[in-house]
């Protein structure tokens, strides 16, 4: 288990627990502020005087990292002005990593020993605190602190400070989740809660304003992808409908957003969920399970659409006011054991407390083998302030390096939505794989169903509904096409910079591994594969060194695009399925052609 984890001195065992007692004191959460560095004891020992009667084991976090939003102080008490701008450049830095967002441990030294802080000198370092954030344009919120009696007869604290700051070349933070589930586990109205404001009557009012079709409010299952957000402003509290009128509002009210993802519980509508996780990159899932009827229909097969795609996800059970305690904690245990798994081999944290919350959003990004555990209701509202706490302070799970990588990078546009908007023309919804986009820049757009790549001018571009002048990498937004012809576009394209001179293809390999097939996989199988934005159906041209494959096998499979070329990237991620048979992997080489050569091979 310690190989799969980030040291972490939170990991005792097979599930994590909150600090408490072992780390010499009590702790206290305040407010729904921001990721922690909390733990327990590191398992380091160190000889101390036991003064009545105290233990003489010193509780200990991890070490400072250089890199990271998390920076530890032991004091700031009166600095110079020298030091006070050093302070300031470093907070700066801090808030750079962690994307806007920052975390203090007032009262702990460098090498993670909690020392504590007397009342008077942990004011004065509050003060200070204030004063770099009020600096840098910052807004900070105590997380909670934490009474520490180690080695000493006087009472001393350690405070968590959450520091938050939109950068200035962003108008929000923003996180994306995708809600996976089975049918009827009450995926919409959880979501209808969260950006409503209001309870659920428990007849599955809260989820009508989310539908986007009539079938789906006479049927109550979703059947398509729909967006809904949530916000919180610098403070930690909540931004919602219920005191917000518009999109545009919340927006601008809101410092941290969270863009909901409501995809398909229901079988018949797979095709949908999976291109909802593979095309619009989710930062995150949330997988809801029922109360009652625990792990059922869809619910391991979304499971392992996360795991195979390597999504990081947490877990909320529902509806825990229609079942006795017993049942709640039943399907709990079934969970904890399905994700202990060899083939999940995730740690499981039950969230029971704002402490957990806080412990749970930082061990979330630590590592990726951490799955919080929440239960709540969506009628009574139990626990549900719990995960908006876990959800206000989770930060981030992409670190500031990788995005600046991505921006410095040729802009390439991923097509998933297309519309029709009355006096606006054809609008392209999607996310910004690589690179900037900005208003009237000239990119280019295909392929088309003979492989050509068409010139557009970008006349406008929303995020969250809200206009926005610059498009950065791994940012979803809506881009304003004018009267570009909508006939000429179509799902799975691309919008990039002419630079690129983007290269096609309508043969590609994959190295693949067969999850599961009734007989066996062999040359001139048809399946539908989906690689980012790209969903079509290829056949199998050939099997590399093998004539068939069965369950469990691997091997490098050439597939054949049946309608139209597509633009692939090698090392993309790949899943291809053709009813029960499933498959994942990824792209190894792309056979590129010409707009010609692709006419003659689609028979143009």
């Amino acid at each position: 288990l310690d190989s799969e984890v980030s040291p972490s001195p939170l990991v005792t065992g097979p599930s994590f627990r909150p600090p408490g007692p072992a780390m010499g004191g009590t702790l206290k959460a305040r407010g729904a502020g921001g990721s922690s560095g909390c733990g327990g004891p590191k398992g380091k020992k160190k000889n101390g005087r036991n003064r009545g009667g105290k233990a003489n084991n010193p509780p200990y976090l991890p070490p400072e990292a250089e890199d990271g939003n998390i920076e530890y102080k032991l004091k700031l008490v009166n600095p110079s002005q020298y030091r006070f701008e050093h302070l300031v450049t470093q907070m700066k830095w801090r808030l750079q990593e962690g994307r806007g967002e920052a975390v203090y441990q007032i009262g702990v030294e460098d090498n993670g020993l909690l020392v504590g802080l007397a009342e008077e000198e942990m004011r004065a370092s509050l003060k200070t605190l204030h004063r770099m954030a009020e600096k840098v344009g910052a807004d900070i919120t105590v997380l909670r602190e934490r009474e520490v009696d180690y080695d000493s007869d006087m009472p001393r604290k350690i405070t968590e400070v959450l520091v938050r700051k939109v950068p200035d070349n962003q108008q929000f933070l923003d996180l994306r989740v995708a809600v996976l589930g089975n049918v009827d586990s009450g995926k919409s109205t959880l979501l209808g809660v969260l950006t409503q404001g209001e309870l659920d009557n428990g007849r599955g009012r809260a989820r009508l304003n989310l539908f986007r079709h009539l079938h789906e409010i006479q049927s109550g299952r979703t059947s398509s992808i729909s967006f809904e957000i949530l916000g919180f402003n610098s403070k930690g509290e909540v931004v919602n409908y219920s005191d917000s009128r518009t999109a545009e509002e919340i927006c601008e009210s809101s410092s941290k957003m969270i863009t909901f993802i409501d995809l398909a519980g229901h079988h018949k509508y797979l095709h949908t969920t999976i291109f909802g996780l593979t095309s619009y990159c989710p930062d995150c899932a949330l997988l809801l399970v029922s109360a009652n009827t625990g792990i059922a229909g869809t619910t391991r097969e979304h499971l392992g659409l996360a795991l195979a795609l390597k999504v990081p996800f947490f877990i909320v059970v529902s509806k825990v006011d229609l079942c006795a305690k017993t049942t709640v904690e039943r399907t709990v245990r079934q969970l904890e054991r399905v994700l202990k798994q060899p083939g999940c081999h995730k740690v499981p944290m039950l969230v029971t407390s704002e402490d957990d919350a806080v412990t749970a959003a930082q061990q979330f990004a630590q590592s990726p083998n951490v799955t919080p555990i929440f239960t709540l209701s969506s009628v009574s509202g139990e626990s549900l302030d719990l995960l908006k706490v876990f959800l206000n302070i989770l930060p981030p799970l992409t670190n500031s390096k990788e995005q600046e990588e991505l921006m410095q990078q040729l802009t390439e546009f991923q097509v998933d939505e297309i519309y029709t908007v009355p006096e606006v023309g054809t609008v392209v919804g999607g996310t910004l794989s690589s690179g900037i986009c900005r208003e009237g820049d000239q990119l280019v757009v295909g392929p088309t169903d003979d492989g050509c790549f068409l010139e557009l001018r970008v006349c406008s571009i929303q995020r969250n509904r809200s206009a926005c002048r610059v498009l950065r990498a791994g940012q979803a937004a809506t881009l304003a096409l004018g009267d570009f012809d909508r006939a000429l576009l179509r799902k799975g394209m691309v919008m990039v910079s002419p630079e690129m001179n983007p290269t096609i293809c309508s043969v590609f390999e994959a190295e693949i591994v067969l999850l599961f097939h009734a007989t066996t996989f062999r040359r001139g199988f048809q399946v539908t594969v989906h690689v980012g934005n790209v969903r079509q159906t290829a056949v199998v041209e050939k099997i590399h060194a093998k004539d068939k494959l069965r369950t469990g096998e691997k091997a490098v499979v050439r597939f054949r695009f049946l309608k139209h070329p597509e633009y692939l990237k090698v090392g993309a991620k790949l899943l291809f399925r053709e009813g029960v048979t499933k498959g994942i992997g990824h792209v190894t080489d792309v056979q590129a052609i010409t707009a010609g050569e692709a006419q003659a091979s689609m028979g143009f």
